[in-house]
C-alpha cells in the first residue's frame, strides 16, 4: 500500500484523460449527481438509459445528513452503477478536518471494491452567504487543505473535488496547490469546458448541465468505460493501457 501511494491519483488520471474534453463521438461515460431534491430515482432506468455512474450527495457542513443518501446508494449499487459520495462544503461553519471526518462518519469513505469512486469536495458558491464564506483566499486554501489531507489519511486516497473555475480564482486566489493530488470535477453549463482552474491541464469529470434526459445533474467522465472502472479502483491500477 506505501507503494502504491506514492504514485500521484492524478498522474494515473493523466494517462487516459485529456486537457479539453467535449462531447464528441468517443467513449465518455455519463453519469449523474444527485441528492434529496429529486426524491426516488429508478436506477434500472438510469443504467438502461446507458448511464454508468452516479455521485450521490451524503452531508453538508456538520449538521446535515442527506435523507435519501442510503436509498441511492444501494439502488445505483443493486442496478450496477459506479458509484460515490459527496459532501457540501461549509468552510465558515468548522475546520476541514471535522467536516471530513463527518462526512466518513456518514457515507463518504472509499473502498477498492471498483465500484466506490473517491468522496467527492462540493465546494462552491456559498447559497446563504458571503461567496467566499468570509474567508480569505490563504484561509480558503489552508481549510481545503485539512479536508483533503484528513480524508486522505484515513483512506489512502484524495478527495475529488467539485467546483467551477470562477469560484476558485475568486475564494482561493486561483490556487495551484491542489492540481498534484486531487482530481478535479469542474461545472461548467456550455459546450466546451473552457479554462480550468490553475495547475489542472484536465479534468476528470465534468458537469455540463443541471438537467437534462435523466435524474439531476448531468456529467461525463473524461475517459472511457475501461478507464472509469480503473480510476475507482484508483492506486490499484498502476499499469494503464493507452487509450
Amino acid at each position: 500500500m506505501k507503494i502504491l501511494q506514492s504514485i500521484s491519483l492524478v498522474a494515473l488520471a493523466a494517462s487516459f484523460v485529456s486537457a479539453e474534453p467535449t462531447l464528441v463521438k468517443r467513449a465518455n461515460p455519463l453519469g449523474i449527481d444527485i441528492s434529496n431534491w429529486q426524491g426516488s430515482v429508478n436506477f434500472n432506468t438510469v443504467k438502461a438509459n446507458g448511464l454508468a455512474f452516479v455521485y450521490i450527495k451524503a452531508t453538508e457542513g456538520t449538521t446535515f445528513i442527506d435523507s435519501t443518501f442510503s436509498e441511492h446508494y444501494i439502488g445505483a449499487t443493486n442496478a450496477g452503477l459506479i458509484r460515490g459520495a459527496y459532501h457540501f462544503a461549509h468552510p465558515d461553519s468548522s475546520s476541514g478536518a471535522t467536516q471530513a471526518n463527518y462526512f466518513l462518519a456518514h457515507g463518504g469513505g472509499w473502498s477498492s471494491d471498483g465500484i466506490t469512486l473517491p468522496g467527492a469536495l462540493d465546494i462552491e458558491y456559498n447559497p446563504n452567504g458571503a461567496t467566499c464564506y468570509g474567508l480569505s483566499a490563504s484561509a480558503m486554501v489552508t481549510w481545503i487543505r485539512d479536508f483533503s489531507n484528513t480524508y486522505h489519511s484515513r483512506t489512502g486516497v484524495y478527495p475529488v473535488i467539485y467546483t467551477t473555475t470562477d469560484w476558485w480564482k475568486t475564494c482561493t486566489g486561483n490556487s495551484a496547490a491542489f492540481a498534484s493530488t486531487n482530481p478535479l470535477w469542474i461545472a461548467r453549463y456550455a459546450s466546451s469546458i473552457g479554462t480550468l482552474p490553475a495547475g489542472w491541464t484536465f479534468t476528470t469529470f465534468w458537469q455540463y448541465a443541471d438537467s437534462g434526459p435523466n435524474p439531476g445533474d448531468q456529467d461525463l467522465f473524461n475517459g472511457d468505460l475501461a478507464g472509469l472502472k480503473r480510476y475507482s479502483l484508483l492506486l490499484l491500477a498502476i499499469v494503464l493501457p493507452k487509450i
